[in-house]
């Protein structure tokens, strides 16, 4: 069962959901039959690679005087979850090429690494997750040969792969992050509470066992 995540580093929601599908997994006999895909997904194309408001700063923009109570609310879901999401730290960047390292990363079986250290380095620790000499640290951190990092910042490997996730998104109706594409079917949040990720997995889970063939040799008889 093939469970596809789309996603973007700026995005705290994106953090929250990454833990709590992680927690809903591990509560699944059968987790192993799940294959964790990393979508890319851009929320701020626009945005250059120099940071410049904080997260907290532009949610003031787009909320007003709701603004406070909203960051309030996301810092405490956050720490829920066991996460540090320092809003007034966090500056929104491009993160065309974080996502081209993500992919770089799945190549090399790393891609859960990868994010959780993008994740927690521009959550948590303010990190510009644009510049290049961060996300090869990143990488290093998560795994990767920085040599091979370099390599993909310096040239323009996965930038295809980045924009056909992208395309698919567009395609399978996916208007925010995190969402998920379970086995191909519609997208559905990605960050609703454990115990309904984990009934959505075992659901697919139990249909995919429906539809499977019947093997001979595997007929259980009663009486």
């Amino acid at each position: 069962m093939k469970v596809e995540i789309y996603a973007d580093i700026l995005c705290p929601w994106c953090y929250i959901g990454k833990r709590r599908l992680a927690a809903a997994l591990a509560e699944i006999t059968d987790r192993d039959r799940s294959q964790i895909v990393w979508r890319s997904y851009e929320l701020a194309p626009e945005e250059g690679t120099v940071p410049g408001l904080t997260a907290a700063e532009a949610m003031a923009g787009w909320w007003g005087e709701q603004a406070s109570a909203r960051i309030t609310r996301i810092r405490a879901l956050g720490e829920a979850e066991g996460l540090q999401l320092n809003l007034h730290r966090a500056r929104p960047v491009n993160t065309f090429d974080a996502h081209r390292l993500c992919h770089l990363a799945a190549d090399h079986g790393v891609a859960d690494k990868m994010m959780e250290r993008l994740f927690h380095g521009y959550h948590t620790e303010g990190l510009n997750v644009a510049e290049p000499q961060t996300l090869e640290r990143l990488g290093d951190e998560a795994g990767l040969d920085p040599a091979d990092v370099r390599t993909l910042l310096g040239g323009n490997d996965y930038a295809e792969e980045v924009r056909a996730d992208e395309r698919g998104a567009a395609e399978r109706g996916v208007t925010s992050v995190p969402s998920l594409v379970i086995d191909g079917l519609p997208p559905v949040s990605g960050v609703q509470a454990p115990e309904k990720l984990r009934l959505l997995v075992n659901q697919r889970l139990t249909a995919s066992d429906a539809a499977a063939p019947h093997l001979p040799g595997r007929e259980s008889h009663l009486g």
